[in-house]
This record gives structure tokens, C-alpha cells and sequence, in this order.
């Protein structure tokens, strides 16, 4: 056996990739732990010690990835990630790149790629983004004729929230949250226009209500597209597995007679 077909053997046992996924959690906390500055005062050294050492762990896993599956590796998007994250942690920061060492949070990022669920979850949420974006485009369209409408009603008098179109905007996206848009926003606009609540309501309604289900509707509906595909895709390579088996033993059976017939 080679050893670039031991090491593939390796990489794919459950211990290796928990192992994996171990060393990812546990950075995520040292992470953590660096934000802290008693923390820091007392075990400064040894938390970076090991956050470098765990980086150094996730730089000998893609290199022995890269050396087994060569040209392979760069046909998987999850591969590709799990790259960016880690090349990302390599850029020495300075005092005018001091960003990077907060991105280096970002290699949390990797449990995606390590646990199967939440691939399933990014994946479905993935295919989703071709439906989203049409709910986007109307929820969109939605504001933008709210927007008008509520500067056009209401600017005169509450130009804090309703006196340009982008102040519309972020108002209706406050009471679209439903964070303090009753006794914010929509209680004192009511107090000089009473009537001012068969515009709230019905905005609330469709855009909180419909729109924003709507689109939870459909990621939900993508998860189990993904999770159904995935179980047929298992079903199919056990079907396939017992049917070389029965050939195999077709195969073994007919040696045998042949062999009694000589």
C-alpha cells in the first residue's frame, strides 16, 4: 500500500476527522479566551502557544489533503473553504492589518465543513439562494413603496424618522422587526395621524408575517430536497455495493461449476 493511499485511509476514519473537529473547538475557545485580558495576564504565553499550535495542526491536515488528492482537492468548494480560513490565519498582522487578528475567529468557521449537519444546513440554505433572492427582490420592492408612502404621510411631521426616503427605510425595517415599533414609532405617529395605523398594520402583516415566512418556507424546503438527495444517494451506493456482492457470488458460483464440469 502507498503512502498516499495510507494517508487518504487515515484522513477518513471518525477519529481523525472528531480528532479534527476536537482541535477546532477548542482553538474557538483559546480564540475566545484571548479577548480577555486577566485571563490573558495570567496564561498569556500558553494560550498563544497552543493557538499556534492548532493552527499548525490545520496546516499539516490540508497539506497531506493537497498531497493525496492533488488536483482533487481543488474540486471541492468545502476544500476550497477550509483553505481560504486557514491562509487567512498565515497573514502575519500588523499594526495597519490588526483586522486579521480578529479574523482569525473565522477558522470556527471549519466545523461547517468537519460535521455532516451542518453541511446538510449550509448546502440547503445554498440551493435556496436562487428563491430567496426572487423574496428579496419583492420584500425590496415592498419597502421602497412603503418607503414613499410613509415620507409622503408622515415626513411633514416626524421628519426624525419619516423626513428622507433612506429614514423611511430604516424605520420600516425597525417596525418590520417589531423592536419597539408599537410604542416607538407607530403609538406617537398615531397621536397626530389616527389613521396612520391602517398603513402600519398592513405593512406589517405582509412584509413580518408573510414575506419573512415565505422565505423561511423556503430554506426549510431546500434542507429536505438536500436531506432526501442525500439519503438517495445513500440508498443508491448500498444498492450498488449489494449488487457487486451477488456478482461476486455469481461469479464465485459459476467457477465452481466449471471447475465440476472438467
Amino acid at each position: 500500500m502507498s503512502l498516499r493511499t495510507t494517508l487518504a485511509h487515515q484522513l477518513d476514519r471518525r477519529l481523525v476527522q472528531n480528532f479534527i473537529l476536537g482541535v477546532i473547538i477548542f482553538n474557538a475557545v483559546l480564540l475566545g479566551l484571548e479577548t480577555s485580558a486577566p485571563v490573558m495576564a495570567q496564561a498569556g504565553p500558553l494560550i498563544l502557544f497552543l493557538d499556534q499550535l492548532c493552527l499548525a495542526i490545520f496546516v499539516v491536515e490540508l497539506t497531506i489533503k493537497l498531497f493525496v488528492r492533488g488536483r482533487d482537492f481543488w474540486r471541492s468548494g468545502w476544500n476550497i473553504f477550509d483553505f481560504v480560513i486557514v491562509g487567512i490565519a498565515l497573514i502575519p498582522s500588523s499594526q495597519g492589518l490588526s483586522v486579521l487578528r480578529a479574523l482569525r475567529i473565522l477558522r470556527a468557521l471549519r466545523v461547517i465543513s468537519v460535521a455532516p449537519s451542518l453541511r446538510r444546513v449550509v448546502e440547503g440554505l445554498v440551493t435556496a439562494l436562487p428563491g430567496m433572492a426572487s423574496v428579496f427582490l419583492l420584500m425590496g420592492i415592498l419597502f421602497y413603496i412603503g418607503a414613499v408612502m410613509a415620507t409622503k404621510l408622515f415626513g411633514s411631521a416626524f421628519p426624525e424618522w419619516f423626513g428622507t426616503l433612506g429614514h423611511s427605510l430604516y424605520s420600516l425595517f425597525q417596525i418590520m422587526t417589531l423592536e419597539s415599533w408599537s410604542m416607538g414609532i407607530v403609538r406617537p405617529v398615531m397621536e397626530v395621524y389616527p389613521l396612520a395605523w391602517m398603513f402600519f398594520v398592513p405593512f406589517i402583516l405582509v412584509t413580518t408575517f408573510a414575506v419573512v415566512n415565505l422565505l423561511v418556507g423556503l430554506i426549510v424546503n431546500s434542507m429536505q430536497d438536500a436531506h432526501a438527495e442525500e439519503g438517495n444517494a445513500a440508498t443508491d451506493a448500498y444498492r450498488d455495493s449489494v449488487m457487486a456482492k451477488l456478482e461476486d457470488i455469481e461469479r464465485r458460483i459459476g467457477e465452481m461449476s466449471d471447475r465440476k464440469s472438467s
